[in-house]
Order: C-alpha cells, then sequence, then structure tokens
C-alpha cells in the first residue's frame, strides 16, 4: 500500500502544511495541489463540496505527491466509509467530544476485527494498492477535533482511544464554546489560546499528533514552534479572497481594510 506521507512526517518529526479547499471544482483542487502543500483537506463541512465533487477532487490531487485528506460534515459512519472508499487518505472529525465518539468515529475508518468499516474500497485500491485492504487501518489518518465544552473536560479520554492517530482544534468553535468571539490566531490574551496550549500538552502526553487550523503562515509558524504536527493555513476560498483585495487596493488606493469576506 502507498504510504500516508502525512502520517511518515509526523512521526520523523517534520511538520506538515495542509492546504484546505472549500470551493467545489477538481482544477481548483489540482491548482492548489501545484503549491507546495504536504497534503490538502477537502472540506465537506463548512465547504461547498459534496461527494460528487470530491471524487474528482481526491483524483486531481492523486495525480501530486500531495496526500489527500477530507474533513466530513459530522461523525457518521457511512459518509467516513465512502469517503475513504473515494481514495481519502485521512479524515479530520468534527465535535468529537467524548470517549465514545472517539470510538465510534475511528472503528468506521477501520476494517474488523479492529472496527466496523465495510468492505468495497473502490478508488482506495487504485491510490491506495492491491494490498490496500491489509494497510489501510494503520495507513489512515484519523484527527478527532476538539472544539466543544465538554471535549476539553474530557481530553485525556478521547486522546486515550485506540486508533486516534491525532488531533486537530478547529479555534472558532473552540471559542465559541468558550464564550469568545469565533476566529483563527486568536491572542495569547483569549481563554481560546490558553485552551490550544492546554489541548497541546495533553496531545503530547499521550502521545499523539496535534494539528490545528490558522489564518496567517506566521501563525502557523508560531503553533510548529509551540509543538504542533500538523497546521493549516487558511483557505482557497480566503486566499483568492485576500489576493483579489490586495491587488484591487493596489489598482484603486482603496483605505478599506475591512477583513476577507470569506471563511
Amino acid at each position: 500500500m502507498r504510504k500516508n506521507k502525512v502520517k511518515e512526517m509526523m512521526k520523523a518529526g517534520k511538520p506538515v502544511v495542509n492546504g484546505w479547499l472549500s470551493a467545489p471544482g477538481a482544477v481548483t483542487a489540482e491548482t492548489m495541489a501545484q503549491q507546495g502543500f504536504d497534503s490538502l483537506t477537502i472540506d465537506l463541512q463548512h465547504g461547498l463540496t459534496d461527494y460528487s465533487s470530491a471524487l474528482p477532487m481526491l483524483q486531481a490531487i492523486s495525480s501530486t505527491e500531495v496526500t489527500p485528506l477530507t474533513r466530513v460534515n459530522w461523525n457518521e459512519p457511512g459518509q467516513i466509509m465512502k469517503i475513504l472508499d473515494a481514495g481519502s487518505y485521512g479524515v479530520i472529525c468534527p465535535m468529537v467530544s467524548n470517549k465514545q465518539e472517539a470510538q465510534r468515529f475511528v472503528q468506521a475508518c477501520m476494517y474488523p476485527p479492529n472496527g466496523y468499516r465495510s468492505f468495497g474500497p473502490i478508488r482506495g485500491l487504485i491510490y491506495g494498492g492491491p494490498d490496500y485492504t491489509k494497510h489501510a487501518d494503520t495507513e489512515i489518518l484519523k484527527l478527532a477535533m476538539i472544539e466543544t465544552k465538554e471535549a476539553l473536560e474530557k481530553l485525556d479520554e478521547i486522546m486515550s482511544v485506540k486508533g486516534v492517530d491525532g488531533i486537530y482544534i478547529g479555534p472558532a468553535d473552540l471559542s465559541l464554546a468558550l464564550g469568545e468571539e469565533p476566529g483563527f490566531d486568536r491572542p495569547e490574551s483569549t481563554k481560546a489560546y490558553s485552551e490550544i496550549l492546554r489541548i497541546l500538552e495533553h496531545a503530547k502526553k499521550n502521545n499523539i499528533f496535534a494539528g490545528i487550523h490558522n489564518g496567517t503562515p506566521e501563525y502557523a509558524q508560531k503553533m510548529i514552534d509551540k509543538g504542533f504536527n500538523f497546521v493549516t493555513i487558511s483557505s482557497d476560498l480566503r486566499e483568492m479572497s485576500l489576493g483579489s483585495k490586495k491587488n484591487i487596493e493596489k489598482i484603486k488606493g482603496s483605505t478599506n481594510k475591512a477583513d476577507s469576506k470569506s471563511y
């Protein structure tokens, strides 16, 4: 089976720089896959993409050395299994709040006897190779999102679930759970920032990977320096919006400093 480059990098102590795909379309995915990211995550939760759009995006990414990942829209076994069958090499699962939810997530990603994933890898065999089924349980990256109030109270029980490779922090929902305004790149004065560091320490203690979504490369580097293994920088739509806004301001001399209207 094709090795999961993302897992290999993190095991070797090399930080993974992940890109984010919110817009549906194989050309967008293909373009982003040429920019130097280690992995690209197709967002099925808050992005505009459904399964029929995600499949050609996975195919486009797979024509490069970039590792294709997916964030599903919920901890729902059918969706998790189907996107893995389509060739996604990792799943980021939102709103994992306790041990039972973490177990359900992991088991949906793994074949019996380790889980209850149904057999029928379809494109997984094409991308992963003929021995896909034999090694998929260990090669597929499984990241549980920590972003709810309950999860903050149950970090160790979530992180100690066998098969959870790591956690992924969504700073916006985490901030909401703490009664703060949602957003990325949380200032050091916020509760969210303190909780981000606490989550990281628990991940280190449990010897699993830690990932986080960031708005800027500067903040992503700050998180790498703190010890995060996996950092996402912005998104395709946000980069397009910010890049266009910057160019227009240069031409028109705009003084409007409002933030980009994109997630």
